[in-house]
């Protein structure tokens, strides 16, 4: 009994976190998004710090710690990159998608799918 009611209360969690997490991350991130086109689509950027605040973590370039996250909007799909702890400039990976801006005026973005496609962006 104890198993099935802990089983609901997550269920429940989860059916209603997305949706405050929603309001609260598009309020969060308006001022943070960034426009490109890469490769003749539009993209948004938008960074966020995520929920690490142990400012001791080393590699905190760019005002960002391992934790932080970025969330590309682009061709109909949302990508959630998570944070490298790369030395440097941060970058985001999920393993397949790639992103950094070293240039903040043409990033880096690519996907590694058995070969690595870049594509061209610019602000």
């Amino acid at each position: 009994m104890t198993r099935l009611l802990s089983l609901v209360l997550v269920l429940l969690m989860l059916l209603s976190a997305p949706a405050a997490w929603g309001a609260s991350a598009s309020v969060a991130s308006a001022s943070a998004s960034e426009h490109y086109l890469c490769d003749g689509d539009a993209l948004v950027a938008m960074l966020h710090n995520g929920a690490v605040d142990a400012s001791e973590i080393p590699n905190s370039d760019g005002g960002t710690v391992p934790g932080a996250f970025i969330v590309l909007q682009w061709r109909g799909v949302s990508l959630q990159l998570p944070r490298t702890n790369n030395a440097g400039i941060p970058s985001y990976t999920d393993g397949r998608w790639w992103w950094q801006a070293v240039d903040p005026d043409r990033p880096d973005f690519r996907e590694h799918r058995g070969s690595v496609k870049t594509f061209a962006c610019s602000r």
